[in-house]
C-alpha cells in the first residue's frame, strides 16, 4: 500500500510538471529570448548614446550619468516586460516602488534640487570653469562644476563650496563672460587746477598702459561740479581675467603722473 501511494505521488508530480511544462514552457522560452535580445539591444543602444553625447560634447560629468540612468531604466523595463509575459501580477511591485519613490523624494529633496539645478548648470552653461563669478557674496575663479556643487577659489585663495540650488535660483554675475571690464576711475580736482593739463596727463596714462583695450574706446570728462571743485570720470577697459592686477598697476602709475606733472590732488600740499 505504501508503495502504491508513493507511485501516485510520483506519477502526480511528474503529472503535474508535465502540464506546468506544457503550460508555462514556451512563455519561460520566449521570456529567455526576450531576456538575452533586450540586454544586445539596451548595449548596442548604450554605444551609441555614447557617441552622440561625445559628438555632441556633453559635458564630462554628465555624460556618465545620462549613460548609467538610460541603462539602468532600460533594464528596469525589460525585467517588467519579462515579469508581463510570464504572467506575474506588477501590482505589489507598482506599490512598493511608489512608497518607496516618496520616501526617497522627501527625504533627498534637497539633493536632487542641488543634482536638477548641477545638470541644468552643465547643460545651459552661465558659466563654465575658469570664469570670475560673483555669488553668494563670493567672488573668485570657478575652478569645478560638479552634479551637486560647484567650487569657487576666491582670488585670497579661499575654497568655497556652493550648492547648485544656490546658483540656480539666484543672481550671477558672470564678469568673465564677455572677455573685457570697465574700470571707472573718479577724481576730484580744485578750479585752481587746469582741466586741460588734467586730460592730457590721464590721455598720456591710458597710451602708455599696455593693459588698456583700445576698444571699447576710453572716455574722459567731468562727472560732477561742486562748490570746492570738479570731479573727473575716467573709464576704461581691461581683460577680464587679471582684472585687479591691472587695475593697481594703472591706478598707481595715473598717481604718480599726476603728481610729477605738478598737479595738486586732495589732500596734497602745494609746492
Amino acid at each position: 500500500m505504501n508503495e502504491v501511494k508513493v507511485t501516485d505521488k510520483v506519477e502526480g508530480f511528474y503529472d503535474k510538471f508535465l502540464n506546468w511544462t506544457i503550460e508555462k514552457g514556451p512563455l519561460v522560452l520566449m521570456s529567455f529570448v526576450i531576456l538575452i535580445v533586450g540586454l544586445w539591444l539596451i548595449r548596442v543602444f548604450s554605444r551609441w548614446m555614447e557617441r552622440r553625447l561625445a559628438q555632441k560634447k556633453v559635458n564630462n560629468s554628465l555624460s556618465p550619468f545620462f549613460l548609467s540612468v538610460s541603462v539602468v531604466v532600460l533594464r528596469i523595463l525589460l525585467v517588467f516586460l519579462i515579469m508581463q509575459v510570464l504572467g506575474i501580477r506588477l501590482t505589489i511591485f507598482a506599490a512598493l516602488i511608489g512608497a518607496f519613490g516618496v520616501a526617497a523624494g522627501l527625504a533627498l529633496s534637497g539633493t536632487m534640487q542641488n543634482f536638477a539645478s548641477g545638470v541644468l548648470i552643465l547643460l545651459l552653461k552661465p558659466f563654465k570653469v575658469s570664469d570670475n563669478i560673483i555669488a553668494q557674496g563670493q567672488e573668485g575663479t570657478v575652478t569645478s562644476i560638479q552634479l551637486f556643487f560647484t567650487i569657487v577659489t576666491t582670488f585670497d585663495n579661499r575654497k568655497v563650496i556652493i550648492p547648485n540650488s544656490k546658483l540656480s535660483n539666484e543672481v550671477i554675475i558672470n564678469v568673465s563672460a564677455i572677455g573685457s571690464r570697465r574700470l571707472d576711475i573718479e577724481l576730484k580736482f580744485s578750479y585752481g587746477v587746469d582741466l586741460e593739463t588734467v586730460k592730457k596727463v590721464i590721455d598720456e596714462t591710458i597710451a602708455d598702459s599696455i593693459s588698456i583695450l583700445k576698444t571699447p574706446e576710453k572716455r574722459v570728462g567731468i562727472s560732477l561740479l561742486e562748490e570746492s571743485g570738479y570731479k573727473v570720470l575716467i573709464n576704461v577697459w581691461l581683460e577680464s581675467h587679471g582684472f585687479n592686477d591691472a587695475k593697481l598697476a594703472f591706478q598707481e602709475k595715473l598717481l604718480h603722473n599726476l603728481k610729477d606733472s605738478g598737479i595738486v590732488l586732495p589732500g596734497m600740499a602745494e609746492k
